[in-house]
């Protein structure tokens, strides 16, 4: 025998069954992702709702689009009766497992019954009113079945808890027609309903005023019977719905409907005990029923003092200790009679016990008997719900069963909500795998929405750790599936709580999700403003996070979004369908005065046409051909809106500086003679020390900003001053003001100044052309001889000019001179426009 190996080896089976176990398998056909779990094909569904194709993808978001010509839906079939029928008994909630209960009688409701049967056959509305565990549901029941051949549509059941008016006609909609896939629009719909003639029962109704008004105006064809308990809003005094009231049962029907629940007639020890009971529950059917379970324990344990032990198999005489002796079981209290769910709880199984603790912990929503072994850890679990149903301690609400009115209270007064969190947690947990699961159908999904949601609710506010993640898969893994199944309505609360719960646990790439869902929702309804601040937030989430995929599927449909609102923008400023906002032209980027780095006050926007040009900078006569500067480029501040307080201002600097230039003109008769005064600042002696003399110009940053946004300019200085010899570039075409040149060429260009400051041939005063400041040397100065300087490269040739010789009056006609007032030309003195 090997030493390492101490199976028998005889004929070398046991080392050829070891060598087969240890062979490795191929790893092609098992594992071709190298080892990791296959991914699962994304369960995706393509819906037509109004002039959208949905396409509703679990992993990156719905995708929205304009219905393509080739996906128009076909109109939606009337069911027939069969199939009516056959939707009914698959809608209904099942039938608990387990002994049935005692059929149960419809006692004192005779009259209200034929009162209703008489209304509905004449098309009137009727409101069955009557507090809860009245037997409100029975006798709708009953109606029902008597008024199955009224109506053209036949019967059909609904069920308003936690329903919309708007819900309610899409399940109105679909009870009648065989549409799928096709979810129509809001007009289409009110379309469609109003052709429906139907006796339409509505259990639990929540509805009432302007909402239930807005449900009746929508089906003109349709008579309604509406259950509803007295705190929901009554009808409007125009909406001719009748009011019928349900009250209690009188004494002797209260005990003759206990003796059907126990199966056998009542001692006088137990009537007397079930008078008491019905003056303190009004006479309230359903606390009979709970009061007759009572009663049937009581009888099982008078006989079995041990058969809510676990010993309730087999025959008595085979346990321990033989039959045990029958016990005297006094009669519960009366408070226990009033209030018997945790007294009726405690003499149950252990699975019907958990079964109640989930009711609990998921606000009164019983999970679906399929749920329970799972859930419960017990294969047999899914009879704890015949169990609780025979006792009365569930009732059926559309599809399914929740705890009766009454019992949630008592169940956490005993006990049953100390592990509520735990429970929560568990069943969100189970939902999150079961609704992701590709064998579960998008509408068995959407009937157990109630349940679902009902596990959300507890895990939002995230009270212990863990709470919000779970909430999170959760909600990711229904929302896709209530969307599919046409629950729309259980898909919003679905994806706000998820969101909620992603912002509370940080998960941002699952919170651009559902903002993403929540926009194209939005959409889908016609709620543009939500839609377009619900993707905007997704976009900007998933393009922080790098998430291409998500991002462009968010474009789209803020494209869709733009499209609808008439492709206006956002009241905010923002632009439609995402659009970038373009770049700045470089043109647009400088200032009015040409200076670099200074900001264009204010934004620009187009000027309508009606309106003239705001001129910032005074007109420029055009550029000679001989000129060596670069082409100058287009400016655009000449049809710029400006600010309006940008331009008063200029013209209120204009104004001054034109008053100063005046008062230095009219004081020249007092100066020396053959020195002229000027409106820029001096060079004193101690500008020296500074490096400056009085025939050197200072730098241009030293001169009044206010000038060059004003746009005036100021007489021209000496010689010995201008820009040409000073080494200064000259202004050109480029800088902000110009204009193009389209007149004479010979003329003199933007980048040629003039240095004359006498009057032209014709009398009139030069006006420098120049819109950048430039500084010349104030004070007494002598007269310098004309004299030719060399041109620079980038400036064009200049001509010797005169000396400079002030005059007054037409130094402050130049001065004072609007913006916009047209510039003398040199050399014909005539007006350049």
């Amino acid at each position: 025998m090997d030493p390492t190996n101490r199976e028998p080896d005889e004929y070398g089976h046991g080392r050829a069954a070891d060598d087969a176990a240890r062979r490795r398998q191929s790893r092609d056909p098992l594992t071709p992702d190298f080892g990791l779990q296959t991914p699962q094909r994304s369960r995706t569904a393509r819906l037509i709702t109004g002039d959208f194709l949905l396409t509703v993808n679990p992993v990156d978001g719905s995708e929205i689009e304009l219905r393509p010509p080739g996906e128009r839906p076909a109109a939606p079939v009337r069911r027939t009766a069969a199939e009516r029928a056959e939707r009914e008994r698959a809608t209904a909630p099942p039938a608990p497992p387990g002994p049935p209960g005692p059929l149960l009688p419809l006692l004192e409701r005779q009259e209200e019954r034929e009162r209703l049967v008489r209304l509905l056959a004449r098309g009137r509305s009727v409101r069955l009113t009557g507090p809860a565990g009245s037997g409100r549901t029975a006798l709708l029941n009953a109606v029902a079945a008597d008024c199955a051949d009224l109506a053209p549509d036949g019967v059909v059941r609904l069920s308003g808890l936690r329903r919309t008016a708007v819900e309610l006609m899409y399940e109105l909609f679909e009870a009648v027609h065989r549409s799928p896939l096709h979810r129509p629009g809001r007009e289409e719909l009110e379309a469609l309903v109003r052709g429906i003639g139907a006796v339409v029962v509505v259990d639990d109704l929540e509805l009432g005023g302007a909402a239930l008004e807005e449900l009746l105006d929508v089906t003109p064809e349709c008579a309604f019977l509406l259950g509803a308990t007295p705190d929901v809003a009554a009808p409007t005094a125009d909406s001719n719905v009748e009011e019928v009231f349900l009250a209690g049962l009188g004494r002797g029907s209260s005990l003759e409907l206990l003796e059907h629940v126990v199966e056998r007639p009542l001692t006088d020890e137990e009537a007397n005990w079930a008078g008491d009971l019905w003056f303190e529950s009004e006479g309230l059917p359903l606390r009979f029923v709970q009061a007759g379970a009572l009663l049937r324990q009581r009888d099982r344990l008078r006989t079995d003092p041990e058969a809510f032990d676990g010993y309730d198999d087999g025959d008595p005489d085979d346990r321990p200790f033989g039959r045990p002796v029958p016990a005297d079981v006094p009669l519960p209290s009366l408070g226990e009679g009033a209030a018997p769910a945790a007294l009726l709880g405690s003499r149950m199984s252990e699975a019907a016990r958990d079964t109640l603790r989930f009711a609990v912990a998921l606000g009164g929503e019983v999970p679906h008997q399929a749920h329970l072994p799972a859930l419960v850890g017990d294969t047999h679990a899914d009879a704890a719900l015949g169990e609780l149903f025979v006792c009365g301690l569930l009732s059926p609400a559309g599809p399914r069963y929740r705890l009766a009115a009454g019992v949630l209270a008592q169940l956490e007064a005993g006990g049953y909500a100390e592990e509520a969190d735990t429970f929560a947690r568990n069943a969100a947990q189970h939902y999150a795998w079961w609704a992701g699961h590709p064998s579960v159908s998008p509408e068995r999904a959407a009937a157990e929405a109630d349940a679902v949601l009902a596990s959300l609710a507890p895990l939002v506010p995230a009270d212990h750790a863990g709470a919000a993640s779970a909430a999170v898969l959760l909600a990711r893994s229904a929302a896709p599936a209530f969307a599919a199944g046409m629950r729309w309505g259980a898909w919003e609360k679905a994806l706000r709580a998820g969101l909620e719960a992603a912002r509370i646990a940080g998960e941002v790439a699952e919170e651009a999700y559902f903002h993403h869902e929540l926009g194209v929702l939005a959409l889908c309804t016609g709620n543009l403003d939500r839609a377009r601040a619900e993707l905007e937030a997704s976009v900007g989430m998933r393009g922080a996070l790098a998430d291409k995929p998500g991002a462009v599927a968010g474009r789209r449909a803020l494209a869709l979004v733009a499209d609808r609102s008439g492709g206006l923008a956002a009241p905010s400023g923002r632009t439609p369908a995402g659009e970038e906002v373009p770049g700045a032209r470089h043109e647009e980027s400088l200032s009015p005065s040409g200076v670099p780095g200074t900001p264009v006050a204010g934004p620009v926007f187009a000027r309508p046409a009606e309106e003239p040009p705001t001129l910032i900078a005074p007109r420029i006569p055009p550029a000679p051909a001989k000129a060596t500067t670069p082409p100058a480029r287009l400016g655009v501040l000449g049809s710029a809106r400006r600010n309006l307080v940008a331009v008063g201002a200029g013209a209120l600097l204009a104004a001054v500086l034109g008053t100063v230039v005046t008062l230095g003109a009219t004081s020249d008769n007092e100066d020396p003679e053959g020195q002229n005064v000027t409106t820029e600042q001096s060079a004193g002696e101690d500008d020296s020390e500074r490096g400056l003399s009085a025939d050197e110009p200072e730098d241009a940053s030293s001169s009044k900003d206010a000038t060059s946004r004003s746009g005036a300019s100021s007489p021209g200085p000496s010689d010995s001053a201008s820009p040409s010899d000073s080494g200064s570039p000259s202004p050109s075409a480029s800088e902000p003001g110009s204009s193009p040149s389209t007149d004479d060429p010979t003329s003199e260009g933007p980048g040629t100044p003039s240095t004359s400051g006498e009057p032209s041939s014709t009398g009139k005063p030069t006006k420098s052309p120049t819109t950048t400041p430039t500084t010349t040397p104030t004070g007494p100065t002598e007269p310098t001889p004309p004299e030719t300087t060399e041109p620079t490269p980038s400036d064009p040739p200049s001509e010797p000019e005169s000396s400079n010789s002030a005059s007054g009056p037409a130094e402050s006609a130049t001065a004072s001179a609007p913006d916009d007032a047209p510039a003398p030309d040199e050399t014909s003195g005539t007006t350049l426009a």
